[in-house]
């Protein structure tokens, strides 16, 4: 379980450098931000498709664990389950995340900002620590 946990701890922390890259970048003017602040027919739709694809990348990287597909997989095999479905859960909040962020600074738009720090204040909650692996399969397997 040790060597699962540090690789979704690798994937988590290049999600993460991702979004400060992005952030460094144009925060130090490297890129510019702004460029299509103007275009508010794309950003309105952006932003109706951002929120609802970080809201529920929310609710379903927090709750995926609870599902019984992913409970049953937990249970009959549990190295393989939790390298899958922990990877499934990181993607599903950090993509959003990266994504959030880079509109940000495409549309200078607060919501993606909001948006993208909701996803980031998640992940505390389902960072990959080794304990943390071991608790939700070892919880899986006490419910039988």
């Amino acid at each position: 379980m040790k060597a699962i946990s540090q690789k979704l701890t690798v994937v988590c922390l290049l999600f993460l450098a991702l979004s400060i890259a992005i952030v460094v970048l144009y925060e130090t003017d490297t890129l510019a931000s702004g460029l299509l602040a103007d275009d508010k027919q794309s950003e309105f739709i952006l932003t109706f498709i951002m929120e609802l694809l970080s809201l529920g990348a929310a609710f379903l990287g927090l709750r995926l664990f609870k599902f019984a597909l992913v409970h049953n997989e937990l249970v009959a095999r549990p190295e393989h389950a939790m390298w899958k479905w922990g990877l499934i859960r990181l993607l599903i909040l950090e993509v959003p995340m990266v994504v959030d962020t880079l509109l940000y600074y495409i549309f200078m738009n607060t919501t993606f900002g909001y948006l993208g720090i909701m996803l980031l204040l998640c992940l505390p909650f389902i960072f990959p620590s080794k304990s943390r692996c071991e608790d939700e399969t070892e919880y899986h397997n006490r419910q039988l």
